[in-house]
């Protein structure tokens, strides 16, 4: 079936307090959607974030990020006053995320809450921390304890906690008590906040496409409760972090500094910790689309400690085998394979062996040889196809950074003569396309520029920052994406 959907994270959303939130503007968002005659809305990773804010680096692999509580929701709720909300400062700009002063007031906020609430004698509450006991107790404990070392990785703890001794692990349970009992809650109302706004989008026929990515944080609950998962020495330290190799893009590689996984092990278990995982994934949404899918296949492992991943080396990863696994386990579930950059011959075979559709660029498209596999006229139908991602530039921008020739032949290819037209023959150009899923960023229904790119891979500062502001998505808008999306085929 032909489909079609945008991508906006929900931090990108036009909620008060700073930061887009499973708010009215949300459910508001979901009306566009279906107005427009979408099938889908691709999000971000729904973790808390930590240090650079990044989504991918996230404190938990199974938790959500208490930013998007919708605060309103809670006032009416009678956990929180209006004022007290007001009283808090949430940064000066509409259109950009001040993730210092979130943090700030954010906790400060969802405390008054949960110091309001009777969850004592709230039975959804219990219920909540009784389904979910298998990631739950971990995750706010390392928050707690976190915490109480004014935010350090768990890396630098005293070595009783950091190496998990039953003694010292009773001992910060008890003395941290109602502060684990915080973050249990909070995760209760990300929870019960985000079960309704899906489960609204899903009346409405509209799909969630969730994001998973395939590497943890080191400095996550996951990496400190579950040792065992991954290449850690006695010490519990990395002996190999996870990048890329350097390319045409940088000269000495990306070095992300994920920790990689005990491929041995997980096969031994088989793969259950990955199978609970992608399982919560399936709660949470109705697609996963799978990050850095050729790790899967093989994975770049850079000796811990390096400064550059110039002396990394390809490593196999589980193959197909872990799919397998998966389609038995959790059943033949609707995934979207990122098998973006340097691909080898057994990588292909790996996406074409799960019968997963990969992912089609149209940003990388444009090489003036006209030798790119991105090219619409090259595409087969299992496939998905994007203006651009979260790692992109928006197209307006990329234009303007292209070199003559290939700013040329993209002039050509499209047949367009004006910068301001670039962005609706790129939208056309993709839903036109035979893939059967063609997937928008928001911005570039926008016809916005560089200001509102969401990421910069390998930078710090001025990422993950971009909102909508209120009025930009309206009736006109959804009309003019559904009259195009119609003549292709593609609404619901």
């Amino acid at each position: 079936m032909r489909a079609c959907g945008i991508l906006l994270p929900i931090s990108s959303i036009w909620s008060a307090y700073g930061i887009g939130t499973f708010s009215k503007e949300a459910y508001e968002f979901v009306d566009f959607l279906k107005e427009a005659g979408q099938t889908y809305w691709q999000i971000l990773p729904l973790g808390p974030t930590g240090y650079g804010d990044s989504p991918y680096q996230s404190f938990s692999t199974f938790a959500g990020n208490p930013y998007y509580i919708d605060l309103e929701e809670l006032i009416k709720e009678g956990l929180l006053s209006k004022e007290f909300c007001e009283e808090c400062d949430w940064g000066e700009s509409r259109a950009y995320v001040d993730y210092e002063k979130i943090y700030r007031s954010r906790f400060k906020v969802l405390r008054e809450a949960f110091n309001n609430s009777k969850k004592d004698e709230e039975e959804g509450f219990k219920d909540f921390v009784k389904e979910n006991d298998y990631w739950l107790p971990d995750y706010a404990l390392y928050m707690a304890v976190k915490d109480s070392y004014q935010g350090k990785s768990w890396s630098l703890w005293e070595r009783d906690i950091r190496l998990r001794q039953p003694t010292a692990l009773k001992k910060y349970q008890e003395k941290l008590k109602e502060e684990i009992l915080f973050y249990e809650f909070q995760q209760y109302l990300f929870v019960k906040q985000w079960t309704k706004l899906k489960k609204y989008a899903n009346d409405k026929g509209i799909k969630i496409i969730g994001d998973i990515p395939i590497y943890v944080a080191f400095d996550s609950a996951d990496a400190w409760a579950n040792p065992e998962l991954f290449q850690f020495d006695e010490n519990r330290m990395p002996t190999g972090v996870a990048g890329c190799p350097p390319d045409a893009f940088s000269a000495t590689g990306q070095l992300w500094g994920n920790p990689l996984y005990r491929w041995d092990y997980h096969k031994k278990t088989g793969y259950a910790w990955w199978m609970l995982r992608i399982a919560y994934c399936y709660k949470l949404y109705d697609v996963v689309r799978i990050d850095h899918f050729r790790g899967f296949d093989e994975y770049y492992n850079i000796p811990f400690g390096d400064t550059t991943a110039e002396a990394g080396k390809w490593e196999k990863g589980p193959g197909y085998d872990l799919f397998r696994v998966m389609k038995k386990e959790v059943g033949n579930k609707p995934v979207i394979a990122e098998d973006l950059g340097y691909l080898t011959p057994s990588v292909f075979e790996l996406v074409k062996k799960t019968g997963y559709p990969g992912m089609k660029v149209l940003q990388f498209a444009f090489d003036w040889t006209g030798d790119s596999d991105y090219l619409p006229h090259k595409y087969s139908g299992n496939c998905v196809v994007y203006t651009g991602t979260h790692d992109n530039d928006t197209t307006l921008g990329w234009f303007d950074s292209l070199g003559r020739k290939d700013r040329s032949f993209a002039r050509t290819y499209l047949n367009f003569k004006s910068r301001k037209d670039i962005g609706w023959h790129f939208i056309r150009a993709a839903i036109a396309s035979v893939a059967d899923t063609a997937v928008i960023v928001m911005q570039d229904y926008l016809g916005l520029g560089s200001e509102a790119r969401i990421n910069l891979p390998s930078t710090l500062g001025n990422n993950w920052k971009w909102r909508l502001v209120e009025g930009q998505v309206n009736d006109e808008l959804a009309k003019k994406i559904y009259a195009l999306c119609r003549l292709y085929g593609r609404t619901q």
